[in-house]
């Protein structure tokens, strides 16, 4: 059976690397572009660090930045409609997950307009055309929407989030720059990194996981556990550091294996959190990690055990099992010391069976190597009640 993988066709690392913006442009022949951004990020400055590279490039912009924080079906079809009227012909995604996730979503239906609606983008769309040329500039070190094949939005009417896979919406460049990411607080740094963790746990134990997936991800897992603590603490102290620009590598790294191979039970449950209360991605994901790696440990313990070398565990002497109880230790700890909650607030019994349901439909969940019933997940949703 083939195994296929798809990855940027260009991607630039390391301080400063924004600065090539201008140039990737150039020599495709785009003199006017669509920025997708957040009014936060646009409020404090770091939407301009690459808007003035533009200007001085004499590359025009126009600005949408309209993108909630877990981003609608309504903030796709405002910016499809602000896109149109712009008249640009590329777009520049700078932000996290959300803005690249919107920019995805607008590109794609900009290029295939019988998508419109958003919602038939949900799994797998056949979209005939490649979106809108695109930069994304990831401002936080955890979802890697910049080198996935992934992006997700969220139907408020129906209180859930949908997640849509096309090797069409890739960005074809990527630009990840530490320097994108200073601003992010502690919480943030805490929360997306530890997105970005099981992104690489997940995508290391899927059913899809093969060689050439596991080498990304044993690396990522080893990256980012050695290096979040260090991330968070340069946030509290508001300078930059090895440890911010180790994360902006490390979920990048991540997202070039599980963009490729899918993830899990994590993310189904976390994508319903989400939807239903609001709960910040990355805090749902860290919330249940060490949860749902015990679920899958009966069927993962040898993957699992590998999890625990990446993050410097020695396992000598250690059986697949004891190994893998070491892992989601070291997981559990990781998250406490960087101040995840281990409780979700709002979560009830009353809503235990739709929340099950949601997560069982979710598209991630597939790609777990474990089959789950509704009631054992609603009891790995119980031991985050609050």
């Amino acid at each position: 059976m083939a195994q296929r993988f798809v990855l940027n066709g260009i991607s630039y690392h390391g301080s400063g690397a924004i600065k090539e913006i201008p140039g990737e442009l150039s020599r495709r022949g785009y003199d006017h572009v669509f920025v997708s951004s957040d009014p936060d990020l646009v409020k404090f400055g770091v939407t301009k660090k690459v808007t003035d590279l533009l200007d001085a490039a004499g590359v025009k912009w126009d600005l949408y930045d309209e993108v909630k924080p877990n981003p609608t079906i309504k903030n796709v079809q405002d910016g499809v409609e602000a896109f149109k009227r712009s008249g640009a012909s590329a777009i520049v995604a700078i932000g996290g997950g959300s803005a690249m996730d919107t920019a995805k979503a607008i590109g794609t239906i900009a290029n295939n307009p019988e998508f419109a609606d958003v919602k038939s983008l949900e799994g797998v769309a056949d979209t005939k055309k490649h979106a809108v040329f695109t930069i994304a500039v990831p401002t936080t070190a955890g979802t890697a929407a910049e080198v996935t094949i992934n992006y997700v939005i969220t139907d408020p009417e129906r209180e859930r989030k949908f997640v849509c896979v096309d090797t069409n919406d890739i960005p074809e460049v990527a630009v990840v720059d530490p320097d994108m990411m200073a601003s992010m607080p502690a919480g943030l740094t805490a929360s997306t990194g530890m997105d970005a963790l099981t992104h690489a746990i997940e995508g290391y134990t899927t059913k899809g996981a093969w060689e050439l997936s596991d080498m990304f991800h044993y690396k990522a897992i080893e990256i980012i556990s050695h290096n979040l603590r260090d991330a968070v603490k340069e946030a509290k102290e508001g300078k930059p550091g090895h440890g911010r620009e180790e994360m902006a590598l490390g979920q990048y790294v991540a997202g070039m294996g599980f963009s490729n191979v899918g993830l899990g039970i994590d993310h189904s449950m976390a994508h319903t959190l989400s939807a239903h209360y609001d709960t910040p991605h990355g805090v749902a994901c860290a919330m249940l990690l060490p949860i749902s790696m015990e679920f899958n440990k009966p069927v993962a313990a040898h993957k699992q055990a590998g999890i625990a070398r990446a993050m410097g565990i020695d396992t000598s002497g250690m059986t697949d099992e004891q190994a893998a109880d070491a892992a989601i230790a070291a997981v559990r700890k990781l998250g406490e010391d960087v101040g995840i909650p281990r409780t979700c607030k709002g979560l009830v019994e009353a809503d235990l069976d739709q929340l099950a349901a949601d997560a069982l439909a979710d598209a991630c969940y597939p790609g777990n190597p474990r089959e789950a019933t509704p009631e054992q997940v609603k009891d790995m949703f119980r031991q985050i009640m609050e």
